[in-house]
């Protein structure tokens, strides 16, 4: 397995991806298709409370809805509402890849082992990416059926360095997300934030670096393991 050394003299053996925000834009459709959801009670979700409930923790906004004393049933099949609603926001948007982000991955893939690890449902993230072309660039991915616990925990990125047999200290994840820069930072890796419009506003502590673009990004990479 190729290692490739940084400036700073840190090795870089692999690179882990998540998926929304990073590779693809699709975090504002799951976001109208909660929001679509919580309107038909009453609630009109902001674009804050998604970062606060869904980005920065993954506690979602079930919380609002307690007075209305449903099921567990209930609840379970609100979620495959909006699941199934959200499925038909990615058929019909014409999803595209995160500006930039395909030669930076026609790059990398060719000097490193990568891999996508992802809270997205395996259909939704076959949905997405059936004919985008980016998942040539990757060993596998993992989403949300291969693991118990989502993140913030840190399962899916220990699982990804498993599968992609390389040591933590070797490695660095991309994210987008709170939650995902707390699951990365809890498997011991490195993490490098691409903030995007709804979560512009935030800081990510704790991150090695924060990009704003996928210029910026791959130029991060190379100081790596250059």
């Amino acid at each position: 397995m190729a290692v490739l050394f940084g400036s700073n003299g840190m090795a870089l053996a692999g690179v882990l991806w998540d998926n929304d925000g990073v590779l693809v834009d699709t975090e504002r459709l799951f976001y109208q298709a909660n929001r679509e959801l919580f309107l038909r009670f009453g609630v009109d979700l902001s674009e804050r409370q998604f970062f606060d409930w869904y980005l920065a923790d993954n506690c979602g906004a079930w919380h609002l809805l307690t007075t209305l004393q449903l099921t567990n049933k209930q609840m379970d099949d609100l979620r495959g509402e909006r699941n199934v609603r959200y499925a038909q926001l990615l058929a019909g948007a014409n999803v595209q890849p995160v500006a930039g982000v395909e030669p930076v991955l026609a790059a990398w893939s060719s000097r490193l082992p990568m891999a996508v690890v992802t809270s997205c449902n395996g259909d939704h993230f076959q949905q997405i990416h059936a004919k985008l072309g980016l998942l040539k660039h990757f060993r596998f991915a993992l989403t949300s059926e291969h693991y118990v616990n989502s993140k913030p925990s840190p399962e899916p990125y220990c699982l990804g360095l498993e599968r992609l047999g390389v040591a933590a200290s070797d490695c660095v994840v991309v994210e987008d997300s709170p939650r995902g820069l707390q699951a990365a930072l809890g498997a011991g890796l490195r993490c490098i934030v691409l903030r995007h419009p709804l979560t512009r506003h935030y800081d990510f502590p704790g991150a090695w670096r924060v990009v704003d673009h996928m210029g910026e990004l791959h130029e991060e990479l190379l100081a790596l393991g250059h």
